[in-house]
C-alpha cells in the first residue's frame, strides 16, 4: 500500500514504521506524504486505539534527505513545511489517541521533531537525539523550537540546538524528554506494553487529556478549571465512564472500548 513506510493495525494497535532503511529513514517528499495518510486513517479509524511510531534499522529517522533535496533548483522551504511537515506534527499532536515513539536509533532534525512530538517516547539504549539543522545553516522546525524550550528550559534548548548537541537516551530521561529508556533487545517488547496498556485504556478520556494537557501551555489556572469542567462533562457522558462505575461495584477489571 505505501512505497516509503510500513502500515499494520492489529488487536486496538496500529504501527507505523519508516521504511527506508538504506537512507536512515530520512524524510523524502513520498514518506512525508505517506505519514501524513497515515495519521489520517489512524485519526479517523474507531477500531485503532494506539499508534506506534518506529524507524526500520539502525535509525528511528535522520530528518530531512539532503541528498534529494539538493537537487530540487528552485526550492521554498516555507512551502515544504506548510505542505509537507507541519500538517504531520498538527496531525500527531492533536491526534485524540496516545502515539508512542518506539526510538531505535538517531532521531535528528525533522527526526527529532517526530519524535518529540509523540506522547510516549521509549528509547533504545543505543539511541539518541540530536537538532542538527545549525549544521547547515538552518533553523529549527517542525515543532522544536517549541517542543525543547517546554521540556528542558530555555539555556539547555539553547545549547542543545545551537551547538547540535548528540543527546543521549539516558540524558533525554534525565531532562524529561524521554518516557523510558531500555536494553535495545527489549525495546519492542517495552513499547508494546504501553501499547497494549493503551489498547484497552478508556481512549476518549485519554484523548480529552491529551487535549488539555495540550492547551494548558497557554492558558491560566482559570481557563483549564473551565476546560477541566467542559471536558469532564464529555468523559462523564461517555460509555466507558458507565462500564468503569461498574466494574468498580462489581469488584473486577473494566472493559473499555474507547467510547
Amino acid at each position: 500500500m505505501y512505497e516509503f513506510l510500513k502500515y499494520s493495525s492489529e488487536n486496538g494497535i496500529a504501527r507505523m514504521t519508516l521504511s527506508r532503511a538504506d537512507a536512515y529513514n530520512s524524510l523524502n517528499d513520498g514518506i512525508t506524504f505517506e505519514i501524513q495518510d497515515v495519521i489520517k486513517k489512524v485519526a479517523k479509524d474507531q477500531d485503532v486505539r494506539v499508534l506506534i511510531i518506529s524507524g526500520e534499522g539502525k535509525a528511528f529517522c535522520a530528518g530531512q534527505d539532503l541528498k534529494e533535496s539538493s537537487k530540487q533548483e528552485k526550492k521554498s522551504f516555507s512551502e515544504s513545511l506548510h505542505k509537507r511537515y507541519n500538517p504531520i506534527i498538527k496531525g500527531i499532536r492533536n491526534m485524540p489517541k496516545p502515539v508512542i515513539c518506539q526510538l531505535n536509533g538517531v532521531a535528528a532534525g525533522a527526526g527529532c521533531s517526530l519524535a518529540l512530538v509523540c506522547d510516549i517516547i521509549v528509547a533504545s539504549d543505543k539511541s539518541y537525539l540530536m537538532e542538527v539543522f545549525v549544521n547547515i545553516g538552518l533553523v529549527l522546525d517542525s515543532g522544536s523550537s517549541y517542543f525543547l524550550p517546554r521540556l528542558v528550559g530555555y539555556t539547555k534548548a539553547f545549547e542543545w540546538s545551537t551547538m547540535s548537541t548528540k543527546v543521549s537516551a539516558e540524558e533525554a530521561e534525565k531532562w524529561g524528554i524521554v518516557t523510558k529508556v531500555v536494553p535495545a533487545e527489549e525495546l519492542e517488547s517495552s513499547v508494546n506494553e504501553y501499547a497494549e496498556h493503551y489498547a484497552k485504556a478508556p481512549t476518549k478520556a485519554i484523548g480529552l487529556m491529551k487535549k488539555m494537557l495540550n492547551k494548558s501551555y497557554g492558558s491560566s489556572l482559570d481557563d483549564m478549571l473551565e476546560y477541566e469542567a467542559w471536558c469532564q462533562e464529555i468523559a462523564g457522558g461517555s460509555d466507558d465512564y458507565k462500564e468503569g462505575v461498574q466494574a468498580f461495584l462489581d469488584k473486577r477489571k473494566p472493559e473499555f472500548k474507547g467510547k
